[in-house]
């Protein structure tokens, strides 16, 4: 069964909207952790406008308790995309140690992720960060296209997953052009496990699109769903929202 990891950022931000402590995050993943979530993901921006440091930190002391579910915290390991100098996320995920780094390559400027990796001119400058990361223990995930030849340099440059980009699945549902994407995703799926990658997905699945999604994409290991989860928990609590995910997933 395809794992899933729920994305809190969207509790954060409707939190950060008023200077008060509602919705809570840890209350969030705890219900998320009750209702049979296998794992629990943040994306911490430079300028926390949804996870904080401290919401890392208080997730760490929490997830102690409950070692079966897994820590997935994703981020740009850079300042600035055009230095190798290293952000503030890079020294708090080799504080805590998560299960699992997703490498994410978003502007800090960016409302959200919009693209993967570009290893044809960013390799380089991630080796030694992957190489840290796995020399401490944690599993290494790139945020990544569904093309095959930035796959194979995922696989060169020693992660030992990928995490692929799906918006632009997202957006062809229900099109003409869905079934074109699924094969494309497929594809890269596949070519990816080949070459002894794990293969994780994420970004505007949904209840409506992941059945599809799963059906199609072989070795998929894990799912991270935030936007669309959360959206659904107002109308139909998030308790139960996280089982609808898991029933799907299950299918």
């Amino acid at each position: 069964m395809t794992q899933l990891s729920v994305n809190l950022n969207k509790i954060a931000l409707l939190r950060n909207s008023r200077p008060l402590d509602i919705p809570n995050v840890l209350r969030a993943a705890q219900t998320c952790i009750a209702a049979g979530a296998h794992g629990i993901t943040v994306h911490p921006r430079p300028d926390e406008r949804h996870i904080r440091r401290s919401d890392a930190l208080d997730l760490h002391q929490l997830l102690q308790h409950h070692p079966h579910i897994e820590f997935n915290i994703e981020g740009n390991p850079f300042v600035h995309a055009q230095t190798d100098e290293r952000a503030p996320w890079f020294d708090l995920v080799r504080a805590l140690r998560p299960a699992q780094c997703t490498l994410v390559p978003d502007d800090p400027n960016a409302s959200t992720s919009d693209h993967g990796w570009d290893l044809r001119t960013t390799s380089e400058r991630l080796k030694p960060i992957v190489h840290l990361l796995r020399e401490q223990g944690m599993r290494v995930s790139l945020f990544m296209d569904p093309d095959i030849e930035q796959i194979e340099r995922a696989a060169a440059l020693g992660a030992d997953r990928i995490e692929l980009y799906t918006e632009p699945y997202a957006a062809s549902f229900g099109q003409t052009t869905m079934s074109a994407q699924l094969e494309t995703y497929a594809s890269a799926a596949q070519r990816a496990h080949d070459l002894g990658l794990g293969v994780n997905a994420g970004h505007d699945l949904s209840l409506q699109n992941l059945g599809a999604f799963c059906s199609r994409v072989p070795h998929l290991l894990e799912v991270s769903i935030g936007h669309a989860l959360i959206a659904d928990a107002i109308d139909m609590g998030l308790y139960a929202t996280v089982q609808a995910y898991l029933k799907v997933l299950r299918r």
